[in-house]
């Protein structure tokens, strides 16, 4: 089997921030199939009153699935250069931390929340934050980089 050289040379940090680029991708566009988005009928564009669960779980709306879908894209993008990845993974980790925060402050039913969110996708947020952060942080130490 022939390995292109681009991904033989490809750092484990540069190859993180392309896998977690591609999981969030997928997620956004499962999050527009219905049967693997429950509650379907029900999505709405943003705010808090879609009732569609993303695999009967995680509570998603148009907009919020069109975040998937660039933060999938950035990922993509970020994973060409080693400090581009490192930026991609502590920031987005950071973004999720600061979600997290907001799902356990915020109203889920006030007007002015527009972010469908539920237990499920908070206790997410803070593993995806801190697990970006992690990998951002150990994957970027000196010696670990080879691209």
């Amino acid at each position: 089997m022939n390995i292109p050289a681009s991904d033989r040379t490809r750092s484990p940090l540069r190859r993180a921030t392309l896998t977690v680029g591609v999981v969030f991708l997928l997620v956004g566009v499962l999050g527009f199939i219905p049967g693997i988005t429950t509650n379907y009928d029900t999505m709405e564009f943003a705010g808090h009153h879609s009732d569609a669960l993303l695999l009967g779980v995680f509570q998603v709306s148009i907009l919020h699935n069109i975040v998937h879908l660039l933060f999938g894209v950035a990922g993509i993008a970020a994973a060409r250069t080693a400090s581009a990845s490192r930026g991609f993974l502590i920031g987005g980790g950071v973004v999720y931390l600061v979600l997290f925060v907001y799902g356990l402050l915020v109203d889920h039913e006030a007007d002015a929340n527009l972010v469908p969110l539920n237990t499920a996708d908070n206790w997410l947020h803070l593993a995806l934050g801190l697990g970006m952060i992690a990998l951002g942080v150990i994957l970027s130490r000196p010696g670990r980089d080879r691209a």
